[in-house]
């Protein structure tokens, strides 16, 4: 049911953000302590204001009212991806070569699930990342969680 709820909020933020001038970077729909929570995080290059996010709130939240499909009470939050942003797809790991990443993968790769290190290139439906230890290729689809990591 969360899929289904995620793909519909994408379906109707992409547009009033791409209209904006922001990317849609992440959609969260889940239940925490306090209730569900439809978390949107959203980027543009230079980075994210706060009137950005109140814009997108009140835009994005209107057209959530007027197709009401949500069944449950939620709170709405537009949020900055932040310095560790998550990378997703593609275009992310593309976007973001030659900067410091950690990747944590499904399965095993060298006797090793965690790595952190300078993404050096994507081809091939693959990453490359050179870390400590040497240079590790790692197949999207074994990426299980990868962030930009803050650089010193």
């Amino acid at each position: 049911m969360s899929k289904e709820i995620v793909d519909r909020v994408q379906a109707i933020a992409n547009p009033i953000l791409l209209n904006e001038g922001l990317e849609l970077v992440e959609i969260q729909y889940r239940r925490e302590a306090r209730g569900w929570v439809l978390r949107l995080y959203i980027d543009k290059e230079g980075g994210i204001t706060l009137d950005d996010c109140t814009r997108t709130s009140q835009e994005v939240g209107r057209s959530l009212d007027i197709e009401d499909f949500i069944l449950t009470p939620y709170t709405l939050e537009v949020s900055s991806p932040g310095l560790t942003r998550s990378l997703i797809d593609e275009k992310d790991f593309i976007r973001y070569c030659n900067h410091l990443i950690k990747v944590k993968t499904f399965s095993l790769i060298e006797n090793r699930r965690q790595f952190k290190g300078k993404l050096l290139k994507v081809s091939e439906k693959q990453i490359e990342i050179e870390t400590e230890g040497g240079i590790f290729r790692i197949p999207l689809s074994n990426v299980a969680k990868a962030n930009l990591e803050l650089e010193f």
